[in-house]
């Protein structure tokens, strides 16, 4: 029996957005003697804004570690097999946004004037300066706060974040005495030189948790130019779909480019995190390659080629988990708690394919 939407729950075009929405996808015709072709989607990026990300850090703080369990899906515990760097490694991600992630030794100080740092600097969007919470970080606070003051004054667009690593085995009086510790000392060091309200923004972190996930994913958030206008649209998603909240993230590494703007959750995102890998195991196993819409054939054959992978999970933890593909990088996941949702899918579907052409025509503008 058809479900009938309730229009105040419905979004309407000019909700999101008053011009044209563009194709969700470029398809690629393959030469007359092969039956079908793939569907390939425009390069994702945003404009020309590729910024660079530095990882620094003291020498075994944990630099090396993140990069590989949040970019090469590495086991935390397969981590204590890595050797420490000597050299800067350099990683290029492309995915949602195309950018590049340098490891930098920390036995370096590339600010010595024995290197051209504005080679190494230039063009960096932000850096990630990772403290080890369990070691004695008074020696990394203060090549922190100088490497902050200096680049002050020669590339003030820079954006400062601090990982407080390691702290899952502190206990949690002792976790917290640390951090506030940590970041006490940072800002009264960086007052003393005489910089008020620096950009600095503190994370605790664990590679054997979701902590280090949602860190960086406040990293790349810092990152991308239109995060308002992201936000603005999940918000009316959110508000329509009755979800508790919704998410958009990158298939591959889990970070989660925007958010609705209600309070977060670690239990919600954790959700999240989980069910992706649950539908990419079984992607594995059960995925095929899509073929573009036919010229000819029935309504369905066409509706069939044209859909986008979706997927809904009930009782997920007490929570209904909705999942649909936005492009070929980003998912848009909803976390439910409303008892009759597939009674109300119909609405959520309409509601989410509206923000879906939104999103992706801002994308192409970039």
């Amino acid at each position: 029996m058809p479900v009938e939407a309730n229009p105040e729950h419905q979004i309407k075009k000019s909700d999101m957005n008053e011009q044209p929405m563009p194709a969700k996808a470029n398809v690629e015709v393959g030469a007359p003697s092969e039956p079908h072709a793939e569907i390939t989607y425009p390069p994702m990026g945003f404009g020309k804004h590729k910024p660079k990300m530095l990882l620094m850090g003291l020498k075994k703080s944990g630099k090396t570690s993140i990069s590989n369990v949040v970019f090469r899906k590495m086991k935390p515990h397969q981590t204590i097999f890595l050797e420490a760097s000597t050299t800067i490694n350099k990683q290029s991600m492309q995915s949602f946004m195309d950018f590049q992630i340098w490891d930098l030794p920390g036995q370096i100080d590339y600010l010595d004037g024995s290197y051209d740092a504005s080679s190494i600097f230039g063009g960096v969007g932000g850096i990630i300066w990772v403290v080890d919470a369990q070691d004695n970080y008074m020696e990394t606070i203060l090549r922190l706060t100088d490497t902050v003051l200096q680049l002050t004054e020669t590339h003030p667009d820079i954006k400062y974040f601090v990982f407080i690593h390691k702290t899952d085995s502190l206990t949690e009086d002792f976790r917290e005495d640390t951090i506030r510790d940590i970041v006490q000392k940072i800002t009264d060091e960086l007052f003393d030189a005489g910089l008020e309200n620096p950009p600095v923004n503190y994370y605790p972190t664990s590679i054997f948790d979701h902590t280090i996930f949602e860190a960086f994913s406040k990293v790349i958030q810092g990152l991308v130019p239109q995060l308002p206008t992201y936000e603005a649209l999940l918000d009316t998603v959110a508000a329509s779909c009755r979800f508790q909240k919704v998410y958009i993230l990158d298939v591959m590494s889990k970070v989660y480019i925007a958010s609705d703007t209600s309070p977060s959750h670690t239990k919600t995102y954790e959700l999240c995190c989980d069910f992706i890998d649950a539908i990419m195991d079984i992607s594995d196993l059960y995925s095929f390659a899509r073929k573009p819409a036919p010229d000819e054939g029935t309504k369905r054959a066409k509706d069939i080629a044209a859909q986008t992978a979706e997927s809904q999970v009930q009782s997920m933890r007490g929570y209904t988990m909705y999942l649909r593909e936005i492009n070929a990088f980003l998912v848009l996941v909803g976390v439910s708690k409303e008892p009759n949702f597939d009674h109300e899918k119909a609405m959520v579907d309409y509601n989410v394919q509206i923000f879906q052409d939104s999103m992706l025509e801002v994308i192409e503008r970039g």
